[in-house]
């Protein structure tokens, strides 16, 4: 058995990441240290539910660009894990033109970077909007391709894949892309340099899709399919200078890849779980466990639900004067509780089109919090208290479901967390 791995888990939230790793293998991974700050609010409700459920970690409450570098340096982590906001990550050179290359102000990203260089991890789980792949529009895959030059400038490998939650057996369809990053001194890369060989690795050939399709950690954990859809695969070589990278980046990004030594190959994959994804049904509480407060009988509200849900084809007029149609379509005028749950939004809850509507017997509710945690897969009512002052208080519905609407799917982490656990154990230092 291996020896623990230390975690620091940045934009904690209310702890996905660490109950999914804890859920593989409570003993190997120990997270020792948390982040969570949101600069728009008075209060800091996520931070104050992760403290009431993990008082023994180090939980520190500022932003994140406040935890000073002699601080990252003094933590001893052999993983850094999170989900960091998708922003803009356009760069520019900085005056002194050395590494000291500048986002714009705020993003988060380069905050990692930061703390990758303070504390040289082994291994870095992240987690983001899959539509990161694709950014910005005008140059689709150049913010992600400024991480991949980020990570490969400081001496790490990437593994990517989006998930699906739901194709993987899940009671959600959400679609986040995941990263699995790693050291290449690590005994796990020397294996990779010498089964891939490393001299032709990525140079317009198959030799890595025994990698992505059999052997890497997301498809031993994510089964996808030996085929490509529509074919779609491709390679590219990323400067060595991250402006180059943001300026001139001109490959293609898929759902599926890895960068090692600052090449990549990328294709678009098909799931192959052969797991059914769990109906929302199967999540539901029984009716006499649904506190009345959850059942709308305002007829106002439930037409307006039945309006937001309906197809829409509104006039409007731009600023400039210009007149155009804004088009909508139609949803289901409530959830077909035989699927999986939509994507579950910061909204949740709220007279809202994301909303999930229900009609159970007759009756329109919309999900419990309990619920949306199920949703999440996180434990039942574990965001119903914080601490805030040393005094336990509940949390309020409205930002339970706003907690669970930013969250992740803590089992995907369980699994990503499983295929660590087989990689330490196989490859020792």
């Amino acid at each position: 058995m291996a020896d623990k791995l230390n975690v620091l888990e940045l934009f904690a939230g209310v702890g996905g990441f660490r109950i999914g790793l804890e859920n593989a293998d409570k003993d190997l991974f120990h997270t020792k240290w948390s982040n969570q700050f949101e600069p728009a609010r008075k209060s800091q409700d996520a931070f104050d539910v992760y403290s009431y459920r993990f008082p023994d970690s180090e939980n520190i409450g500022i932003d994140v660009a406040e935890i000073s570098d002699a601080k990252f340096r003094s933590m001893d982590a052999d993983m850094i894990v999170g989900g960091f906001p998708c922003q803009d990550y356009s760069v520019a050179r900085s005056k002194k033109d050395e590494m000291g290359i500048q986002g714009k102000k705020g993003v988060l990203f380069w905050q990692i970077i930061r703390a990758a260089k303070d504390i040289h991890p082994k291994y870095m789980i992240f987690e983001n909007v899959d539509r990161l792949l694709k950014a910005p529009a005008k140059q689709r895959g150049r913010d992600f391709s400024i991480m991949l030059t980020a990570l490969n400038s400081l001496g790490y490998s990437v593994e990517w894949r989006v998930i699906n939650a739901a194709e993987y057996g899940r009671a959600q369809r959400r679609r986040r892309v995941y990263f699995f990053v790693f050291r290449n001194d690590l005994p796990y890369a020397k294996h990779l340099d010498e089964k891939y060989e490393l001299d032709s690795l990525l140079m317009n050939d198959n030799s890595y899709d025994e990698y992505l399709f059999k052997d890497g950690l997301f498809a031993k954990q994510f089964p996808i399919k030996r085929e490509l859809y529509k074919n779609r695969q491709a390679f590219y070589e990323l400067p060595d200078d991250i402006v180059k990278a943001s300026d001139e980046f001109t490959g293609k990004v898929f759902n599926t890849g890895v960068m090692r030594y600052g090449r990549y190959y990328t294709v678009d994959s098909i799931p192959d779980s052969g797991k059914q994804p769990t109906p929302l049904k199967d999540i539901l509480q029984p009716e006499n466990q649904v506190d009345d407060k959850y059942y709308v009988t305002d007829q106002k509200k439930i037409d307006k639900f039945a309006y937001l849900r309906g197809p829409k084809h509104i006039k409007r007029t731009s600023a400039d004067g210009h007149t155009y149609t804004y088009s909508e379509g139609g949803m289901s005028p409530y959830e077909d509780i035989s699927l999986p749950g939509r994507t579950m939004l910061t909204s949740e809850g709220s007279v809202n089109r994301s909303t999930h509507w229900l009609k159970i017997n007759g009756k329109y509710r919309i999900l419990t919090p309990i619920e949306a945690e199920r949703m999440q897969d996180f434990p039942d009512n574990w965001t119903k208290y914080k601490i805030v002052d040393g005094e336990v208080k509940e949390v309020s519905d409205r930002m339970r479901m706003f907690f669970m609407g930013n969250a992740l799917v803590t089992s995907i982490i369980e699994r990503i967390g499983l295929g660590i656990k087989d990689i330490v154990n196989e490859y020792k230092e």
